[in-house]
């Protein structure tokens, strides 16, 4: 099986109607499953879906069984809180999966849950007198090369077909005697197209807030990149799916600011960030995609427990030198000397106690105009969308799965 970028494999050509059951735990795994099911229908436009999922999978046909938002609890808190409705959930997973008997059971990201189901999985098409004979697929893997490494004995053992969306994760797991496929990133395949539209000026100039997904994250981070920016000109905030217009108005009327002040904008977040002058970002996926549609930013994670925590925190990931998906692009996953820190990588990451107004507004101005600065942080863009290569990863995922059926 290739390691790297897959090629073409056979297309699906059984008389009975192949049977998937997908699980996705939040909204980007909703996102890209939906699209790996869009693949899946055109190579075989018979396909049976039965799946744990969202909105845009729902879109694509077939069975939604639960939604994510019924167990999409982030945490140890939340997840300590609300764990017997998890368990409950698994439960009727499990019970789901065997009802069906799928031909592939295909789990995307989501860990905690995805990979209880996997060995759950494994015991049952070993068993001879289960009726579960499925290959057991995992498209996006978890990023257990930044912590958790132990879960890899599970994955070996459980998962039959491990589908990578970043690179150097390829190198990672063969080096432990682990072959995986790289297929690609779903964000190339998002935005290719907006990357590379013709840019119509703005009305005028704005630095752009995004402050996370999660209405904790959004409270942590809003305030800091608020005093950083006061005075530096139009402020945008990307509003988050699933938070509302009045939320967004209580947490910056508790920070002395209304939508007057700074705008609040929906479903309108990739074009902004073609158009932003500079932007200070949460750390996840929306770093990677700022990056991709090159916009100027600072990466930023605001939490609490002061530099103690953040040591803590930073043993927990003493397998990677950083945090944002961007320098880890650029840089991999080495560890050796002569490397730049996080805050002064390609893109500034600005983490915990070495986050405040005083930090963000210094690496902010960094970014405005035809600086130095701004200028190599756009080449090291190209350098990475280079690295993550041309769009196809759903199909790649698609014909890689059907590959092994």
């Amino acid at each position: 099986m290739s390691k790297e970028i897959l090629s073409d494999s056979p297309v699906i050509n059984n008389s009975d109607p192949v049977k998937y059951y997908l699980i996705a735990g939040e909204a980007s795994g909703d996102l890209h499953a939906s699209r790996l099911m869009h693949q899946l229908k055109e190579q075989d436009p018979e396909a049976q879906f039965r799946f744990y999922g969202g909105d845009a999978m729902k879109a694509e046909g077939g069975v939604l069984v639960r939604h994510y938002r019924e167990l999409a609890y982030m945490g140890f808190v939340q997840v300590a809180l609300h764990a017997g409705t998890i368990l409950k959930g698994l439960k009727y997973c499990r019970q789901d999966i065997l009802n069906f008997a799928p031909d592939a059971l295909i789990l995307i990201d989501y860990p905690g849950f995805n990979l209880g189901i996997a060995k759950w999985a494994r015991k049952q098409v070993n068993d001879p007198q289960s009726r579960l004979k499925c290959k057991i697929c995992y498209y996006i893997s978890p990023k257990i090369w930044a912590w958790k490494s132990y879960r890899l004995k599970a994955i070996r053992r459980d998962i039959d077909l491990m589908l990578c969306i970043l690179p150097f994760e390829v190198e990672w797991y063969r080096k432990r005697g682990f072959e995986v496929n790289y297929v690609g990133n779903p964000t190339v395949d998002e935005l290719y197209d907006l990357r590379n539209a013709p840019l119509k000026p703005a009305d005028d100039k704005f630095i752009l807030l995004v402050p996370g997904s999660r209405k904790a994250e959004v409270r942590d981070n809003l305030h800091v990149m608020l005093a950083a920016t006061r005075g530096l000109g139009r402020r945008v905030v990307a509003g988050a799916p699933g938070l509302s217009s009045e939320f967004y108005a209580e947490v910056l009327s508790g920070f002395g600011q209304s939508t007057q002040d700074v705008q609040v904008r929906f479903g309108q977040t990739h074009d902004l960030m073609r158009h932003a002058t500079a932007a200070a970002v949460t750390s996840g996926t929306a770093t990677l995609e700022a990056a991709y549609l090159r916009c100027p930013q600072v990466v930023c994670y605001n939490f609490k427990g002061g530099k103690p925590f953040y040591n803590v925190m930073k043993l927990a990931l003493r397998n990677i030198r950083y945090v944002s998906l961007v320098n880890l692009l650029i840089y991999g996953l080495s560890q050796e000397k002569g490397l730049p820190d996080e805050r002064h990588a390609a893109v500034c990451e600005l983490l915990g106690p070495y986050l405040t107004p005083d930090s963000l507004r210094e690496q902010l101005l960094q970014l405005l105009g035809d600086t130095s600065v701004r200028r190599e942080m756009l080449n090291q863009y190209e350098r990475m969308a280079q690295i993550l290569g041309q769009p196809g990863a759903p199909v790649r995922a698609a014909k890689a799965i059907a590959g092994i059926l």
